[in-house]
């Protein structure tokens, strides 16, 4: 049976530093395009505090459900230092009620976060050998029709000098094991910066087309001088697997969240 799906990815909401316009404005496009769910790829808030996760939990209610979301360094405490040593997803759990791994699946999609954040870290991330062995015997289970998603926070694939500092520590060794496994995507946030990219063309030893697949801030007034406030909307049909990714950048002048660019992505054969 085909199926046709739409995900909504965003990525650092940063609630806390929040633009209550642009949240609004995000929420009319969920309710307009109707996903199938929503993917959010870390930092969801400034500062972890209580009232920024109380923020940020009811602003996803007003989201497509389900919605998949996962930690980023900023949803662990950096100045309460007691809370982060003895429990630094305390927080993030009692608010948000999400697994720090969530997985969702369907005869049309599978979704698999990683979480890549340390309490010892304050700001790079990391994935472990037996992440990237888990998540691999994952992907393998994948059935033929599945679009198949891993999600980081930091990412596995920057595009200019200055971010590579950024880049998730132990990516190469992941894109190459997930790549091989067969994840199609590989959504990302951190730098507040979206683009898409072929991996296989930046690495011609992977076995398979996988793409890095960024968003940028969805709501924060922390935006960097390239992009505003986007995110992205990911289509995907399970029968021919074709699929294309919508970056929708939010328009000040509208008040509205409006279609920027498409990619096209070439699927790789199940």
């Amino acid at each position: 049976m085909s199926a046709t799906l739409t995900l909504l990815h965003l990525s650092d909401t940063h609630f806390g530093s929040e633009s209550p316009a642009v949240a609004d404005a995000l929420l009319r496009l969920s309710e307009q395009q109707q996903p199938t769910m929503a993917i959010l790829s870390g930092d969801i808030t400034q500062r972890a505090r209580r009232a920024e996760f109380a923020a940020a939990a009811r602003f996803l209610q007003g989201l497509a459900k389900p919605v998949l979301a996962l930690p980023g360094n900023h949803d662990i405490p950096l100045f309460n230092l007691p809370v982060r040593l003895l429990s630094p997803y305390g927080p993030y759990r009692r608010a948000l009620r999400q697994p720090l791994t969530p997985t969702f699946a369907s005869d049309a999609l599978l979704v698999i976060g990683v979480n890549t954040t340390r309490w010892f870290r304050h700001k790079d991330g990391e994935v472990s050998p037996e992440q990237i062995e888990q998540v691999g015997e994952q992907l393998k289970q994948a059935q033929p029709s599945q679009l198949r998603v891993v999600v980081t926070h930091q990412p596995v694939h920057v595009t200019s000098p200055r971010d590579q500092h950024n880049l998730l520590h132990g990516h190469q060794e992941a894109v190459r094991a997930w790549s091989a496994a067969g994840a199609d995507l590989i959504l990302g946030g951190h730098i507040h910066l979206p683009y898409v990219r072929n991996l296989r063309e930046h690495d011609t030893t992977l076995p398979r087309d996988t793409w890095c697949v960024q968003a940028g801030t969805a709501v924060s007034t922390r935006v960097r001088f390239e992009a505003p406030n986007s995110v992205n909307l990911i289509r995907y049909q399970s029968q021919n697997r074709s699929g294309q990714v919508e970056r929708w950048d939010y328009d000040g002048t509208r008040n509205a969240f409006a279609l920027h660019e498409t990619t096209r992505l070439m699927l790789a054969p199940a």
